[in-house]
């Protein structure tokens, strides 16, 4: 073949390259399909008038056999662009080197999350934040009377339940466990919002736990150091220390190196960690 043939032959591959369509390149790769980490349902709920939507992850440990009943932990904020997929990573990576026991992962999808997780306020600054405010005792009611006995007919699960939420779901989780202690085992709060109404909870913290004699429950709180928080959890250490209820473990672990947008990840943690370790 002569240079010129080759210099041809060459040009036209690589024109018959150029020709083929991105269609035919897509035509030859495997075709993709949804990834799937757990579960998803939805309630339609008669204390929140509206349809809402629930993920499901389940993180077990390597000798666990797969119909073994889960202890649950159930998370407001818990939909896919919400915190559902890094706690459900955390859940998965603590279970499989071993620095939490196993559990489910329940997360519920917001809609109106300043509705939601907000008690009623007499504050008018409170009241800004959102259209609506003050449905907590509603979404406490659609938990324990909706989404638990769905939870527990759909899946195999323990007697045991927790809670976690950061912020505004964080304060959610402090009301539920001075209002209703009894909902669940577990308290996690991160950065709970307990400037809400004028720092009501923590005001009235000290009389509802004074009116147990005693309360077998775990209560966890870390605080970041953003500007307001670490002021707000030595209120609430106070309140817990002076209560001496008996059967109480509570824990409040201050993170003064992070702030309110940064402290969930790394909080979570430690609080799985802490409350959920595997037994010795």
């Amino acid at each position: 073949m002569t240079a010129r043939r080759k210099v041809l032959a060459a040009m036209a591959a690589t024109v018959a390259a150029a020709a083929f369509s991105p269609l035919q390149a897509a035509e030859a790769f495997s075709k993709a399909a949804p990834l799937s980490i757990g579960d998803t349902f939805t309630i339609d709920s008669r204390h929140l008038g509206e349809t809402r939507r629930i993920n499901v992850y389940m993180a077990r440990g390597w000798n666990d056999a797969p119909d073994a009943p889960l202890p649950v932990l159930y998370m407001p904020d818990g939909g896919l662009a919400e915190d559902f997929l890094h706690v459900a990573g955390l859940l998965q990576v603590s279970v499989a080197n071993g620095t939490m026991r196993s559990f489910m992962l329940v997360g519920i999808e917001n809609t109106q999350r300043r509705r939601d997780l907000t008690g009623p306020t007499e504050e008018a600054e409170d009241r800004k934040i959102a259209p609506v405010v003050g449905g907590s005792a509603a979404y406490r009611s659609f938990i324990r009377e909706e989404l638990m006995p769905q939870v527990k007919a759909r899946y195999r699960t323990t007697q045991e339940s927790a809670i976690i939420g950061e912020s505004l779901a964080g304060l959610f989780v402090m009301e539920t466990f001075l209002q209703e202690p009894q909902l669940f085992d577990t308290y996690i709060a991160i950065d709970p919002s307990l400037w809400w109404n004028k720092r009501q909870l923590l005001q009235q913290a000290s009389a509802k736990l004074r009116a147990h004699k005693r309360l077998d429950k775990t209560l966890y709180v870390a605080a970041s150091g953003e500007k307001g928080m670490p002021e707000l959890a030595q209120q609430l250490e106070a309140a817990l220390a002076g209560s001496k209820v008996a059967g109480l473990r509570w824990q409040l672990a201050p993170l003064p190196d992070e702030t309110h947008l940064t402290v969930y990840h790394p909080a979570a943690l430690r609080a799985f960690r802490s409350a959920f370790k595997p037994a010795a």
